[in-house]
């Protein structure tokens, strides 16, 4: 996957803060952009500017194309809801997200990676797809018998998970019980300027 091949933290010290909290992250101890200039460098953004920087946090952060996000803003412009909501919803649900959050992964890469490699069911069906869109009182979960040594990462963890999963990491299982609402967005991005950009 593209996104996964570039350096993951070279937005992060564009904008000053690391997308997954990462404490390692280069943006913690030098939170501007690279290069000489870096550290003085202040530019004041357009309208445009700004919303673009805000969509390709929220695209880096569940590392998916830009393709795959254009996907997720034209499913969530149907129907009746609020479509930043929506999009929100649509992101966090997918099953990469979910794997990530309930701790079973400890980054989202590694999550696309162990579910692409098969390591993980749902309702107890594999499922290879991260994009797979995971719905209310379904159940996640990892084979400890075929994936030992990832069990013993996942156990190790120790990862907080969101109030709309239930998390039961001695059996490796997660269960959404409910979607998830737009407060509960883990990363500080203006979704509505997401939205503009794209209807713009």
């Amino acid at each position: 996957m593209a996104t996964a091949s570039q350096a993951k933290h070279k937005f992060c010290r564009r904008i000053g803060m690391c997308l997954w909290n990462d404490p390692k992250c280069p943006s913690v101890k030098r939170p501007y952009a690279a290069g000489p200039h870096g550290k003085g460098r202040r530019v004041k953004l357009s309208n445009y500017g700004e919303h673009l920087i805000e969509k390709q946090k929220l695209r880096l952060h569940y590392a998916i194309s830009e393709k795959q996000l254009q996907i997720a803003y034209k499913k969530a412009k149907m129907g009746a809801g609020q479509t930043h909501e929506k999009l929100f919803r649509n992101l966090e649900q997918r099953l990469d997200a979910v794997v990530y959050r309930s701790g079973l992964a400890k980054t989202i890469f590694a999550a696309k990676q162990i579910i692409n490699h098969g390591h993980i069911m749902v309702d107890g069906k594999k499922v290879d797809r991260a994009s797979y869109v995971v719905k209310p009182s379904q159940v996640v979960s990892m084979n400890a018998e075929k994936s030992p040594a990832l069990a013993e990462v996942a156990k190790a963890n120790n990862a907080v998970a969101p109030a709309y999963l239930e998390v039961d990491m001695d059996n490796l299982k997660v269960t959404l019980i409910r979607q998830p609402e737009v407060t509960e967005l883990p990363l500080d991005v203006k979704l509505m300027s997401v939205v503009e950009y794209y209807a713009g």
